[in-house]
């Protein structure tokens, strides 16, 4: 293989990194959000079951205020 072989392959090698790097990336997201959601419906879930109107969660001062999603 000569040096003018790897030259020419260089474009495709970059190229493919690229896409690489934004399917690794999407898919980071991609999964992030499925665990919010899933955690955003487990809590709705629970809220019906005992048809409260929200989730209070305790603040730093120790006052307990809705859950903003």
């Amino acid at each position: 293989m000569t040096s003018f072989e790897v030259i020419d392959l260089m474009p495709q090698l970059l190229l493919f990194g690229l896409v690489g790097a934004a399917a690794w990336l999407g898919f980071k997201q991609l999964k992030s959000e499925a665990d919010r959601t899933a955690e955003r419906t487990k809590r709705a879930e629970m809220e019906a079951r005992n048809r409260s109107h929200g989730t209070l969660v305790r603040g730093d001062d120790g006052v307990y205020r809705l859950k903003k999603d």
